[in-house]
């Protein structure tokens, strides 16, 4: 296949300048992330027709953190979602997500898109507003969204192309408590069931795969078919995903487009090492970008916590991107208080499996910590913490003191390091 001029065509013949910036702060050798470009193990989100910091996801790289944003047709307010997207900028947040549902969508997109950072959306969102419902949805109006989504600069896409009349007649087969819980993985089976046909986006799959060289935007293959309860993981429609996805993923770097995989929902702890090392292999280690994994259902305003602890296990095994849950997912649209928690676990996950993979100078600062920490040096504690203000908000409550306030003047580490420091006759006996 000839491939257009994309990313990784180009990394092909050698170092594109983008890919020589990434590897520079990942502390990667050109050549290899180049090499890892080509061979579709990373991707860079970066649509040219808009200038913004890049973010390498996959391997060799620090795992980074997504955050979903964007308006409800109960909640619609574009100011309050524009301060959130600002909001997770500024805790650590890598890439955002538009998953607006109501309003001007276009004119949302404008305003995010406007900020520092690679955006991704989910087209058939817009699709199923344009055209009244899911059973609506054709294939012209589907893939006229797609373009108008590369052509405004949207950087990735998440195509729930995997969601196939076999993806369904396994979920047929084998019953799920919840069904189906994607919103774009329901619009899909919708549509299959109304029309009787398969979805376009696997139907016309090279004809989309086009569309996304052209602009040089990413593919993120959506995981329509995850498990929504920790009692629906074993079921067989996400298996069945799992294989589609792994077909999807080689024609799209044979296409040359950069391509990511979703998955996998809620699961079990014990299920995360096996699930996601059956994407890698299925997939030839293509970036992994999951929410959660959930690991427990019955924790509805801690859910950022249950996904941290899945990501931080999923990191461990290969997950490479990890997208923020909120404390009020399942409950209600975040608002801004929910997206700073949301942002600061996942990004704690995120370092954990950073440190996991030996990426970048996570083990850097953690040396800086514990050094700061020996020292009692406070200032240095929180230029090393990951959220220096809260930090240092707690241990100022209390006042001006050389150690915590928790162990004061029985502090373990003043202790022996002043022993230790002393002059030998001063601790002999």
């Amino acid at each position: 296949m000839s491939l257009m001029h994309t990313l990784i065509s180009a990394s092909m013949r050698g170092v594109p300048p983008e890919v020589e910036a990434i590897a520079r702060e990942e502390g990667l050798a050109p050549h290899r992330a180049a090499r890892a470009i080509a061979r579709g193990r990373i991707v860079i989100p970066a649509n040219p027709r808009r200038p913004h910091r890049l973010c390498a996801i996959g391997e060799g790289c620090r795992v980074r953190v997504n955050v979903n944003i964007g308006t409800s047709g109960i909640r619609c307010d574009e100011d309050l979602e524009v301060e959130k997207a600002k909001a997770a900028l500024r805790e650590g947040a890598d890439a955002l997500m538009d998953l607006s549902t109501g309003g001007d969508l276009p004119r949302i997109r404008r305003r995010i898109l406007a900020l520092d950072a690679p955006v991704g959306t989910v087209p058939v969102y817009e699709a199923v507003r344009r055209a009244g419902s899911a059973t609506d949805v054709d294939a012209d109006l589907l893939f006229s969204v797609i373009r108008e989504h590369c052509q405004q600069g949207v950087d990735f896409l998440t195509l729930h192309c995997g969601t196939n009349r076999d993806a369904l007649a396994s979920l047929q087969a084998d019953p799920r408590t919840m069904g189906v819980v994607s919103r774009g993985g329901a619009f899909h089976v919708a549509m299959m069931v109304a029309n009787d046909e398969e979805n376009p986006l696997y139907a016309e799959y090279d004809y989309l795969l086009e569309i996304l060289a052209e602009h040089n935007v990413v593919i993120s293959l959506g995981d329509g078919m995850r498990p929504g309860a920790f009692v629906d993981a074993a079921r067989l429609a996400k298996t069945t995903e799992y294989l589609t996805l792994g077909h999807l993923a080689k024609r799209a770097l044979a296409a040359g487009v950069q391509r990511m995989i979703e998955g996998p929902g809620h699961i079990p702890a014990d299920q995360i090492g096996y699930n996601v090392r059956t994407i890698k292999e299925l997939t030839d280690d293509a970036p992994l970008y999951l929410l959660g994994p959930l690991v427990t259902d019955i924790a509805p305003g801690y859910d950022h916590v249950v996904s941290a602890i899945g990501g931080a296990i999923a990191c461990m095994h290969g997950a490479d991107f990890l997208c923020m849950v909120s404390p009020s997912e399942h409950l209600a649209l975040p608002d801004v208080h929910d997206i700073v928690e949301g942002t600061r676990v996942a990004k704690i996950a995120a370092h954990i499996g950073s440190l996991s993979r030996a990426a970048g100078n996570t083990r850097n600062r953690e040396i800086r910590m514990a050094e700061a920490r020996r020292n009692l040096d406070w200032e240095k504690q929180f230029e090393a913490a990951l959220f220096p203000g809260e930090a240092r908000r707690i241990h100022e409550r209390d006042g001006e003191i050389e150690t915590c306030s928790m162990c004061g003047d029985l502090c373990a580490v003043k202790m022996v390091r002043d022993i230790l420091n002393a002059p030998k006759e001063q601790v002999e006996p």
